[in-house]
């Protein structure tokens, strides 16, 4: 499959959730900003799309990303973004929505199962994300990180060189 025939458009997003639920997949869904993308990112990725049979990412859009890392962030666009996500092996569709927060999102993709960082524990999750994820029936899994691996250490240590 073509990488780019992964990337779900939003209006798209209710078409493509019902034909996941029509074939009977569990749907894994996770979101975040993917900025640039490193062992953390897939290793957890692949962890997430383990917990099911298909996993939907969601790519904040570069709007969103500024509100919630800075006005010098993303590094790449949101369309480049959603492109390097969705050309990964384990993820199965890659969705940039416009919100800081996740809770549209969430909303139209109905996982089975949302899976979030071990930066996040139940309680410091968005509760409206997590109300959402749980009165439609599906479960909240808190993952591992992994230690010293993220997007903002790798852009301090491209500053000092």
């Amino acid at each position: 499959m073509n990488f780019r025939e992964k990337i779900v458009p939003w209006d798209r997003l209710p078409e493509w959730r019902a034909a996941m639920r029509a074939s009977g997949r569990k749907l894994v869904v996770t979101n975040g900003c993917f900025d640039l993308l490193h062992l953390g990112h897939v290793t957890y990725l692949e962890t997430a799309r383990n917990l099911g049979d298909a996993l939907l990412v969601g790519v904040n859009s570069d709007e969103s990303v500024r509100q919630l890392k800075g006005a010098d962030r993303p590094v790449n666009g949101e369309a480049d973004r959603a492109a390097v996500v969705a050309a990964l092996e384990s993820v199965n569709g890659a969705c940039v929505f416009t919100e800081k927060s996740a809770a549209r999102f969430l909303t139209a993709a109905q996982p089975d199962i949302y899976a979030k960082g071990g930066d996040y524990t139940l309680e410091t999750l968005n509760q409206e994300e997590r109300r959402i994820v749980e009165q439609a029936g599906g479960r909240i899994v808190i993952l591992p990180i992994v230690p010293g691996k993220s997007t903002t250490s790798l852009l301090e240590k491209i500053s000092r060189l």
